[in-house]
């Protein structure tokens, strides 16, 4: 079972934690790794499969086939699941959901965003102790693997360790203490002491967090544990710019950092639009160096890699991927949504006489002057054809648009999440059809499915 003593650990981070960070902490000497916060709801909208060809469990969000979460063997024993949520029947059938494949659960209890405190998550549990503690007992006489909390200080040493003492009561095996408060932001210096005040009180591991400002090479690590009494430490930020914070033997440059990071985001087909987020936050205020100008025009993970001299790799590796059949996004069908839909029998509604392929509109992969729509209506236009016209069918909460055009008719397999993305998905499959678009480019980007 997963211990809390004398761990370094990477801070859960909306974004950052996902796959690839993940084992990179790992293999740079993070003892343990925390997803981003993960909400309850979408979690609960998911399916379980296993993805044979990257080896993952990959979550998969039935309203749209996009990855919620997507975990691995090598980190099954260290990774934590960070759930947002404010109730505890909907935190327990999530935690059921993921039990057998993470190697904790983590209620979150800091973050001080709007759309967490609206929701009742985050730091808005704080104000509500009760509410807290009745998660976390219906989780930790309910599950198989430990529960933890992470928090924010009060204003107080001794107003944090009363809720902290109240949370501890529900038998969590640790908890981490982001040494802010919730109106503070990380130029705020934080409050060691009443973390530490906290430490030196409770008999549970406590995790020290909040220290970007004090940790800029690996022995600052344990400077911050000492200042704290703490534990353990979680690593946010320092961690965001160099994951080799980790290193015992030091931090490794930038693009050497960068470039293990994109083979991971490679080797585990990680969605481009992540994938570049998170070296936007390695390269910072490098990014408006001429490189990072360059990175910036990037939009498929190709490109991206390209410019660290991995477009070779990328390319051999999303080949070899395509002829085994990987999904560039899993296919969602109104019949498999649980519960199942009581108003069609099937997915094959008037599709008769209708060319369908599993082309998918990856919203990314497009600026908004080339939509497909866009660019067919303009062909359309040039060429004196009368524009397409779109049936788009609703189902529970799926979309499929059916376009006509010069009397064919043409849909895309996936169902989509909202009208215009279902337009938008018939729209690429006539313009396949039609060869104003090829095949290849769709299979780089991701958008068809062999």
């Amino acid at each position: 079972m997963l211990s809390y003593e004398n761990k370094l650990i990477l801070a859960p981070m909306v974004r950052i934690g996902t796959l690839p960070m993940r084992l990179l902490a790992l293999r740079y000497g993070a003892d343990i790794v925390y997803t981003e916060e993960l909400i309850d709801w979408k979690l609960l909208r998911s399916k379980r499969r296993y993805n044979d060809i990257l080896n993952t469990v990959d979550f998969i969000d039935q309203t749209d086939g996009t990855i919620v979460f997507r975990t691995c063997a090598e980190e099954k024993e260290k990774v934590v699941l960070q759930l947002g949520t404010c109730d505890a029947t909907r935190a327990l059938n999530v935690a059921k959901l993921v039990e057998n494949d993470v190697a904790a659960i983590d209620i979150n209890m800091g973050c001080p965003k709007e759309f967490s405190i609206k929701g009742g998550m985050g730091v808005a549990l704080m104000a509500k102790p009760d509410k807290a503690y009745t998660i976390l007992k219906t989780l930790v006489d309910n599950l198989s693997i430990p529960v933890t909390c992470k928090i924010r200080i009060l204003e107080t040493p001794e107003a944090t360790l009363e809720i902290v003492q109240k949370l501890v009561s529900a038998g969590i095996r640790a908890i981490a203490i982001h040494g802010r408060t919730r109106d503070e932001r990380p130029q705020h210096a934080v409050h060691t002491d009443i973390i530490n005040y906290v430490a030196d009180r409770i008999s549970i591991p406590v995790i020290a967090n909040g220290c970007s400002k004090e940790v800029e090479k690996h022995s600052d690590i344990y400077k911050f544990k000492k200042m704290t009494g703490c534990t353990s430490v979680m690593l946010a930020r320092a961690a965001e710019w160099n994951c080799s914070i980790f290193r015992k033997e030091g931090l490794l440059p930038m693009d050497t950092v960068i470039k293990e990071y994109l083979k991971l985001a490679v080797d585990y087909d990680n969605a481009p639009s992540n994938t570049k987020y998170c070296v936007q936050n390695i390269l910072r205020e490098l990014q408006e160096t001429p490189r990072g100008k360059q990175f910036l025009d990037c939009q498929t993970l190709e490109q991206i890699c390209s410019v660290w001299d991995l477009g070779e790799y990328c390319r051999l590796k999303q080949s070899e991927y395509q002829k085994n059949g990987i999904q560039g996004r899993w296919q969602v069908c109104p019949i498999e949504l649980e519960p199942p839909t009581k108003k069609i029998k099937s997915c094959d509604i008037d599709l008769v006489d209708v060319i369908q392929s599993k082309v998918c509109f990856i919203r990314s992969n497009f600026d908004d002057l080339n939509l497909p729509k866009t660019q067919l209506h303009t062909w359309a236009g040039k060429n004196g054809h009368k524009l397409p016209t779109y049936d788009t069918q609703q189902v529970s909460k799926l979309f499929r648009s059916i376009l006509t055009f010069n009397n064919k008719k043409y849909t895309s397999s996936f169902w989509e999440k909202s009208k215009k993305f279902a337009e938008q998905g018939a729209a690429l499959v006539c313009l396949l059809h039609l060869e104003l678009i090829t095949e290849e480019e769709l299979i780089k980007n991701g958008s068809i499915i062999k």
